[in-house]
């Protein structure tokens, strides 16, 4: 290995400086934020919006070589192949995994080489995984990591995957020292059958993989305590979990917590069906875990088409999850008695009411439903009554998933649909400077395109190069506003990363349809919709007001358990 390492160090010495973790991640998952690679927030807002990484397999099955083939002939070969794949494949992954074993079967003059020709070919604001399933101590497993991820005489990696029954002493060269800005996944639960010969064992009420799952949030912390890293605090270390065996991935992800990131191979050619490794392995917020593919993209006749379709796949069941959770909680809050309020929220009801923006009665909606409540954002039409609706959006925004655990939001511009949307966007720029110090980009759009002047249909801050986007708008009644949104952004390059709204009325759009129209927006375009206020606070207000009797809380009560989701 290190022979052909040093083979390479000429044409390496005359590529690019090569690209720092912290770099690849400013440039690709999180501008303005410093993160190794296995904060617990980072992928899922990813400008890709994507869990998928794939996996680079030249196996000399798949290079339709002749059996004289020469190792010349074989190393082009396999570079060809995963060039190919990752032209195709790289608008939708957020991670490449190529197999060092592959490689070194090419041969011993060219197979590491040809993997680092391989890395060099991989976008710079893309992830390069290592499997490698290293494992050994002291100096020797100190020069397997400078092999993977030294610049000049190694192969340039990002982070590797590890074998961790050696014990910590064998890991902490891969994580620490000038390693400690990268990130490692350790072998937890293998996709393979044999796994369960090992790893499925018995160790006092828990089973070794629950074991490794322990340990490595032990040793991520044990790494930052001896080797602080030069940007946030966050773990180092992942899991290898088969999603072929959900079970085991559900135990897994108990045993490591919601803050670390699980590597799922085994979706595709090995039989893991993605739905149910995805319920049972990501995390709370829908994140945290990643999903290798190999075989399904290499061997599919359009590769491109193919990682569409599984990101596609991978963000459907992720949403699937998410609304199948949210549905859960809010089933479970209906008739609560401890619904909560915050005190935003309850100034915001109490200034809609003031303005009759708000009221309570009986409606009969566009839907044919008699409503106890109606809600017209139309008639905030004064100044301070704007000024208090751009202050309460702002209040909700900065309550919500939309500010990361370092205190900063995760959008760069706010983008006001026309018409109503304007306004709104403008005034929740203004609060949100105002009254948090958060200064943002603000943007809208035309109905009509503008034939003279800046021209177009898009005025204000730039949204192109992956700027992250929050959408503002009043209720979501259909959701075909921020649908069209969503695909207007996306095809000037934008990001869009949520959606705030005043007003959710949580309810089911049919008797025969679990979702509102907010979890339906939440679930088809897999991003947050954060409310000022929705029905279970108009309900926890009636009960905490004395301005309002029984009966009008009785009524809003009903109503929300016939068509509350």
């Amino acid at each position: 290995v290190s022979s052909a390492l040093s083979a390479q160090q000429g044409a390496a010495a005359a590529a690019p400086a090569p690209v720092s973790l912290l770099d690849l991640l400013f440039n690709l998952l999180r501008p303005q934020t410093n993160n190794v690679i296995l904060r617990p927030d980072i992928l899922p807002l990813d400008r890709k919006n994507s869990l998928l990484c794939v996996g680079l397999d030249p196996h000399s099955k798949e290079l339709d070589l002749p059996p004289a083939a020469t190792e010349e002939q074989r190393a082009e070969a396999a570079y060809q192949f995963c060039k190919r794949l990752i032209d195709a494949t790289s608008p939708h992954a957020v991670a490449y995994k190529p197999n060092a074993a592959f490689f070194e079967a090419l041969g011993t003059n060219l197979g590491c080489s040809t993997l680092r020709r391989v890395v060099d070919a991989i976008p710079d604001d893309i992830l390069v995984l290592l499997d490698v399933k290293r494992g050994d101590i002291g100096s020797t497993a100190a020069a397997y990591a400078e092999a993977c991820y030294d610049g000049e005489r190694g192969l340039k990696a990002d982070g590797v995957t590890l074998s961790p029954l050696m014990g910590w002493d064998s890991v902490a060269p891969f994580v620490t020292g000038k390693y400690s800005d990268k990130g490692a996944f350790v072998l937890c639960k293998t996709s393979n059958p044999g796994s369960n010969d090992l790893l499925a064992l018995n160790l006092q009420n828990q089973t070794l993989f629950e074991k490794i799952a322990e340990l490595a949030n032990e040793w991520s912390q044990k790494a930052e305590s001896e080797s602080p890293s030069s940007s946030a605090s966050a773990p180092r270390l992942g899991l290898v979990v088969g999603a072929t065996d959900p079970s085991a991935l559900s135990a897994a992800r108990k045993a490591a917590g919601q803050g670390t990131w699980i590597l799922a191979p085994g979706v595709g050619a090995q039989g893991g069906d993605l739905d149910a490794a995805c319920r049972a392995g990501l995390n709370d917020e829908g994140g945290c875990m990643l999903i290798p593919v190999s075989r399904g993209v290499s061997r599919a006749a359009d590769p491109a088409a193919e990682a569409l379709k599984l990101k596609e796949g991978i963000n459907t069941a992720r949403a699937a999850v998410l609304q199948g959770r949210a549905a859960k909680a809010a089933e479970a809050d209906v008739g609560s008695d401890n619904t909560s309020i915050q005190p935003y929220q309850k100034e915001f009801i109490e200034f809609a009411l003031k303005e009759g923006v708000l009221k309570f009665g009986s409606f009969v909606l566009k839907s044919g439903r008699t409503s106890p409540y109606f809600f017209n954002a139309g008639l905030f039409s004064s100044g301070s009554a704007l000024s208090r609706l751009g202050r309460s959006y702002a209040a909700a925004i900065m309550a919500s998933e939309l500010v990361d655990k370092d205190g900063k939001v995760t959008f760069d511009v706010v983008f006001g649909p026309a018409y109503k949307g304007i306004s709104l966007g403008a005034l929740v720029c203004a609060a949100l400077y105002s009254d948090f110090g958060v200064d943002v980009g603000f943007a809208y759009n035309r109905k009509e395109a503008k034939d003279h002047g800046e021209g177009g249909i898009l005025v204000g801050a730039s949204m192109s190069d992956g700027k992250r986007v929050l959408i503002v708008d009043d209720v979501i009644t259909a959701g075909t506003a921020i649908r069209e949104s969503f695909t207007l952004l996306t095809k000037i390059g934008a990001s869009p990363v949520g959606v705030a709204i005043a007003l959710d009325r949580a309810e089911k759009r049919s008797l025969e349809d679990p979702l509102s129209a907010v979890q339906a927006v939440a679930r088809d375009l897999a991003v947050p919709v954060v409310s000022i206020a929705a029905l279970p606070q108009l309900q926890e207000y009636l009960k905490q007001s004395p301005d309002y009797g029984e009966d009008v809380l009785n009524v809003v009560t009903e109503y929300r358990s016939k068509y509350g989701v």
